[in-house]
């Protein structure tokens, strides 16, 4: 199977996810759902599971969110968290769709995500937040790196779009690629603002835009 296929996965492709593990589950979820490209599964679990190895509990805030996979993937891996909000300019109409293919299989789901159609500058953020979001746009991803740090909270992104006339290539461009130079960037300017920072891939079949880049102040564990 094509990890990085655009394609929609549907109720035909549920024998391609018949074992007994979550990520099956969810994906048979996702085909009865109809509505969610294959890559955009694939790439939500990868990170997903990751945060989670990394980052546990607190309210999942799902920035730029799409149909909000990634929120509820992180409300299943760790049941700790007692709510997600999932934001975006516009929420797409199948995201409901999406939301009660993953309720009806787990209930400990319904009433636990909120979706929210704003500005991303407009989203009140805690400090015991866990900020993400998966392929937020050229500056978008930096909008929401410095949301998280204003709030002090926890953030993972994964950086898409990388927009090398306007954002900061922190002077790297000499020595490196410029979407690596950029994501080397924001990773300086988090350890400036007191943040350790944690870089790690999810695999490449599943897209070329794989650098996912977790952070956390450096007060949660001093």
């Amino acid at each position: 199977m094509d990890r990085s296929s655009r394609n929609r996965l549907t109720e035909n492709l549920l024998s391609q996810f018949a074992g007994d593990t979550l990520f099956d589950a969810i994906a048979r979820a996702v085909c009865r759902a109809g509505c969610l490209p294959r890559k955009e599964l694939y790439e939500a679990w990868e990170v997903a599971r990751r945060v989670r190895r990394r980052f546990r509990g607190g309210r999942v805030v799902d920035l730029a969110c799409g149909h909000g996979l990634l929120a509820q993937a992180l409300l299943l891996l760790d049941d700790s968290s007692p709510a997600a909000l999932a934001v975006d300019q516009r929420i797409p109409k199948s995201a409901a769709s999406l939301e009660a293919s993953l309720g009806a299989e787990w209930p400990r789901l319904q009433g636990r995500i909120r979706y929210l159609e704003t500005d991303l500058r407009n989203v009140p953020l805690d400090r015991d937040d866990l900020v993400v979001s998966a392929h937020a746009c050229g500056g978008l991803t930096d909008l929401i790196l410095e949301r998280a740090v204003a709030a002090g909270a926890r953030v993972a992104v994964l950086p898409c779009c990388h927009d090398l006339k306007k954002a900061d290539l922190g002077g790297l461009e000499g020595w490196m690629e410029g979407p690596l130079a950029i994501d080397a960037a924001r990773v300086a300017r988090l350890r400036f603002s007191g943040y350790r920072v944690f870089t790690q891939l999810i695999p490449g079949d599943i897209t070329p835009k794989n650098r996912l880049l977790m952070a956390e102040p450096e007060s949660i564990r001093s």
